[in-house]
């Protein structure tokens, strides 16, 4: 995340993750593809709110929605799970260790 792009695709992914309904959804759609209808029954969710909470989350990239006839099937975006996975890398290897502030300075 050392570039403004990175910096800006991440703030996107960490805000449309930040909502539990979102989380919900994600978690959801881990285990592949589904459609609106069978996602607003499991998420006692209505239409036009879990709607908002869907356009969030492909604005962001994190899913990906195909029609079929007149329904809408999401499913998560590979390409940025990886690149969230390659994000928490670097949070978690920068949290390690390494040098203090302190030891830095001056």
């Amino acid at each position: 995340m050392r570039s403004v792009k990175d910096t800006q695709r991440a703030v996107r992914w960490f805000h449309a993750l930040s909502d539990a309904t979102r989380l919900r959804i994600v978690d959801r759609l881990i285990d592949g593809e589904q459609c609106v209808c069978v996602l607003t029954a499991e998420l006692g969710a209505s239409q036009s709110r879990l709607s908002f909470h869907l356009k969030t989350l492909k604005e962001a990239g994190i899913v990906r929605d195909r029609r079929q006839g007149r329904w809408i099937y999401y499913s998560l975006n590979p390409e940025s799970i990886e690149a969230l996975e390659r994000v928490a890398r670097v949070l978690k290897a920068g949290s390690r260790g390494g040098r203090s502030a302190a030891e830095k300075c001056c």
